[in-house]
């Protein structure tokens, strides 16, 4: 089996560190309350529309 050479992108590098770090601080943000406003909206215009499609209407 053939070494690779060590390109500095492994699991332990410095980058892969950094963007555990990113990921990990953008995990712990809050979801805004206009985009969770509009996900309950989305999801209110589903269920009427799932309504509507049950009853018969078009």
């Amino acid at each position: 089996m053939r070494l690779q050479p060590d390109d500095g992108l492994g699991p332990t590098s410095d980058i892969g560190s950094r963007l555990r770090a990113l990921y990990g601080a953008v995990q712990e943000e809050g979801v805004p309350d206009q985009l969770l406003d509009l996900l309950e909206k989305l999801d209110n215009a589903e269920r009427a529309q799932t309504k509507q499609t049950s009853q018969g209407g078009d």
